[in-house]
């Protein structure tokens, strides 16, 4: 989608901030002029059990990680461990031979609700180790009042993955309405008496989804829907190699919550405004 410009950025409406954002900020050329972004890591990730996905990603994600569906919403998401940790980030960088997550990738910019006419503008997070605020290590993020190159890729990124999140919520209403989802539950004891879990997931009922009608499944498979529900359920697979790294995993030096919640998981965006995303000039 085309960005456009307003004349100032709205302030961002109160809500729970979602996972990895601590500070998110519409961009504006008048507040973040002199703004940068520097290389960075994945340490901001490595506390992270879970991250949400999107239908456009889950068959690549279904080939590194059990993909599972956040109790109540059904919001995809990729597990990436059993306690509060991310077993695939080491010393900030992520596991050369996994996929990294778009939700990753396009941090730390993302949407922001705010009060423009769209209801929604192209954000960063403040908070990131990432933004410099003074000085001139990074590249800009504007030129000349307008957005640089960098920002003009994050709007088009950010707008690919609100797409993908659409497409997302269609899926997962779907599987909710044909009462296909099940509460499951992962616990183990790793061989240092270690006991994880995680809760708050479901995943699909394999002996529901043998028995749709013929009507939803030549509608689901016109959609591609077949095919995520078959990703998903290889996917379960992955719980072992899973449980496998955490034993190889030294236990952490602070403590953590052995039991992560996937209900909590957030979606990856909030509801699709009705006009393109814009970047405050």
């Amino acid at each position: 989608m085309a960005s456009q410009t307003t004349p100032e950025a709205s302030q961002a409406e109160p809500s729970r901030l979602p996972l990895f954002y601590r500070d998110p900020q519409p961009l504006s050329s008048k507040v973040h002029a002199d703004w940068r972004l520097k290389d960075g890591d994945a340490g901001f990730a490595a506390e992270a059990p879970y991250v949400p996905i999107v239908v456009g990603e889950l068959a690549a994600a279904a080939r590194c990680y059990p993909v599972v569906f956040a109790a109540g919403d059904a919001q995809p998401i990729a597990v990436l461990g059993l306690e509060r940790r991310n077993l695939f980030v080491e010393d900030g960088r992520w596991a050369l031979d996994s996929y990294v997550p778009a939700y990753v990738r396009r941090y730390p910019f993302g949407f922001i609700a705010t009060t423009n006419p769209d209801g929604f503008a192209l954000a960063i997070d403040a908070a990131s180790d990432r933004v410099v605020k003074e000085g001139d290590e990074g590249i800009r993020l504007f030129e000349d009042g307008k957005p640089a190159e960098l920002t003009k890729q994050a709007l088009a990124f950010c707008d690919a993955f609100r797409a993908e999140a659409n497409a997302t919520r269609a899926f997962a209403d779907a599987l909710k309405a044909q009462g296909l989802l099940i509460d499951r539950r992962a616990d183990a004891t790793l061989p240092d008496g270690r006991k994880l879990g995680l809760e708050g997931f479901q995943v699909v009922d394999a002996e529901k989804f043998a028995k749709l009608d013929a009507g939803t499944i030549a509608e689901w498979h016109g959609r591609g829907w077949l095919a995520l529900v078959h990703f998903h359920l290889a996917s379960l697979e992955r719980f072992q190699s899973l449980l496998n790294r955490q034993a190889r995993t030294p236990a952490p030096a602070t403590a953590t919550d052995p039991v992560a919640n996937a209900a909590s998981a957030p979606e990856p965006d909030a509801p699709t405004p009705s006009k393109s995303k814009k970047v405050s000039a």
